[in-house]
């Protein structure tokens, strides 16, 4: 996918700011969702994040509350007016939306400092927020002065070992592993997983992942395949394994358009990495 990233480094586009989040790292956590993804996959419960808005208009004209129009050749978004009906998001041929701003770091700041008293650390997640790794770097350095942790969830498709000030920074990655078997990696997100493996790898060496997350997905992935490898890599640490029940909500049914995994098999999956030694498995 061609995205171009027409912001300065030392700002982002922004999808959405979730001042407190359980389920972005532990505690209680301000989450910041950045605009812009290289990956593609087919089970994306958020594809309006994949790409950037490419000024086509098609969400102006529908949009019920008139919070957008076309000015200087840009779609604008009025958030004052904007109901939050995603009408623009289900209309958009591009897997993008209208509803992002950009921010400077020491918006975020602004904004992080607000709900400081009340939260343990920040995450950033996306898209595929290390996109923006310059950006993450220099609001995480601002935030490590409040003695807040910070947390990036990614895809893990850039090469980490290149960004050693992101590494450093960052006091825990949570990380995708969508699919073991790289065949099944490209069916499912268009590219293979070769660097996503060194990463696993490079961030346990370093202790600096707190997460591991897999998709279950029935009838596309051979998911035991993947619990077993992983759990094998994972074996006899404390990172937390997460297996997650993929889901309908959001996602692009022209697509894919499978049942969920059952219960039992969820649990069966969540025993069998038991059995290989990972300590701590969590279903969603």
């Amino acid at each position: 996918m061609n995205m171009k990233m027409e912001v300065k480094m030392s700002e982002a586009l922004v999808n959405k700011i979730i001042p407190f989040s359980n389920v972005d790292g532990p505690g209680n956590r301000t989450a910041v969702f950045l605009q812009g993804c290289n990956l593609n996959c087919l089970y994306c419960h958020n594809p309006e994040t994949i790409n950037i808005c490419n000024n086509c208009g098609k969400c102006v004209t529908g949009c019920p509350a008139d919070a957008l129009e076309i000015s200087n050749g840009r779609v604008i978004w009025d958030s004052d007016k904007c109901i939050n009906c995603d009408t623009c998001i289900k209309v958009c041929p591009n897997s993008s939306t209208p509803k992002v701003k950009k921010y400077s770091v020491k918006e975020v700041m602004k904004i992080i400092l607000e709900y400081k008293n009340f939260i343990s650390g920040i995450t950033f997640s996306g898209g595929e927020c290390t996109l923006n790794h310059q950006f993450i770097v220099e609001v995480f350095k601002e935030v490590h002065k409040y003695g807040l942790t910070c947390f990036v969830d990614t895809n893990g498709f850039l090469d980490f070992e290149n960004l050693p000030e992101l590494v450093k920074n960052t006091d825990k990655f949570m990380l995708d592993i969508k699919a073991w078997d790289s065949s099944e990696h490209i069916k499912l997100t268009g590219k293979d997983n070769n660097i996503i493996k060194k990463n696993l790898e490079y961030l346990i060496k370093l202790d600096k992942i707190y997460e591991i997350r897999t998709v279950v997905v029935p009838e596309i992935l051979d998911n035991e395949n993947s619990v077993v490898n992983v759990s094998e890599i994972l074996s006899g640490t404390e990172i937390q394994y997460k297996l997650i029940k993929f889901r309908k909500n959001g996602v692009r049914l022209n697509l894919i358009n499978v049942d969920m995994a059952t219960d039992s098999y969820m649990e069966k999956l969540k025993n069998r990495a038991i059995e290989i030694g990972v300590k701590k498995v969590v279903i969603t």
